[in-house]
């Protein structure tokens, strides 16, 4: 890789550059995938159902991710990050607002699917909608406190992509940390659980289990909780002892959510996958009720 800037410190070149191509195929994977569960959204009519349409949510929200891994890979292969500190509070900002938006989304499609299951009682357009507007805003709200001050965006590790700044660890970050752990990875975590936990009773009872019930909830934690132990880590303790490229680690396995996702909330429902197919063959699938009930 030839350029005239110097190395980030703390890497090598050969790390440099797996970091950068790692972002790259975790971008253009999901991207594509995500990217076709959103096309078929809008060309299958029998996809478009207002359960359906959280899983829409999810999808929209791992392409911005995608977008933002594409940027941090592009930055990674130039070694620095050329777009300024005000491209820096963007590019942060854009990450946190797409990656909490893609959780409160997922706990959205839990609740869902626990009232189809265990209640019995069907989604409306209405609510299908307000739900995915609000976990936007939801998002927004959270995503915007570092501009203003609480929280701060700041260079990751390598200096060529952007998130919270945890290596302060001051008041300011751990109030901030507190409250965005609890309100958006704590919360939706525990209504995934419940959520999932009534379905799977709910299954154990008829027999019949239509889809993994620990696949979501596990999904959650595996891809977000090395980066949420890290920052928690840093609420109590200076992290800047750990090796810069260690450090890395978190975000890059945070990366391969919208991968994951896209095979947990489309490419791995019957149905959802059935118009995937329609769309990409043209031949028609069989049943024509499509929900987001994974098999």
């Amino acid at each position: 890789m030839v350029t005239a800037h110097p190395l980030p410190e703390g890497f090598t070149e050969i790390e440099v550059f797996a970091i950068g191509t790692a972002l790259l195929v975790e971008a253009l994977l999901g991207f594509c995938l995500n990217g076709l569960t959103i096309i078929s959204f809008r060309k299958i009519k029998e996809l478009r159902t207002p359960s359906n349409l959280l899983v829409l949510s999810i999808a929209l929200a791992d392409c911005g991710i995608c977008i933002n891994a594409f940027v941090a890979a592009f930055s990674s292969f130039l070694r620095y990050w050329p777009y300024g500190s005000d491209g820096c509070q963007i590019h942060g900002f854009h990450g946190f607002l797409t990656a909490l938006a893609s959780i409160s989304s997922s706990a959205a499609v839990a609740w869902d699917r626990y009232h189809h299951y265990c209640t019995r009682s069907r989604l409306q357009w209405s609510t299908a909608a307000s739900m995915m507007v609000f976990a936007w805003l939801f998002a927004a709200f959270w995503s915007v406190m570092p501009l203003l001050g609480w929280g701060e965006y700041d260079y990751e590790p390598l200096r060529t992509c952007c998130t919270l700044d945890y290596s302060k660890g001051d008041r300011n970050y751990v109030t901030f940390l507190f409250a965005l752990s609890t309100f958006n990875f704590m919360i939706p975590g525990f209504i995934m659980l419940t959520a999932y936990q009534s379905i799977h009773q709910k299954f154990r009872k008829t027999g019949h289990f239509k889809f993994n019930t620990g696949l979501p909830l596990k999904t959650l934690v595996i891809c977000w909780g090395p980066y949420c132990l890290l920052c928690s880590y840093a609420a109590v303790e200076n992290v800047m002892f750990i090796p810069p490229k260690y450090r890395m680690i978190p975000a890059l396995i945070a990366k391969t959510v919208p991968t994951v996702d896209a095979f947990v909330y489309a490419l791995g429902n019957e149905n959802y996958r059935g118009g995937i197919w329609q769309f990409l063959t043209g031949q028609k699938i069989e049943k024509a009720e499509v929900d987001n009930k994974t098999k």
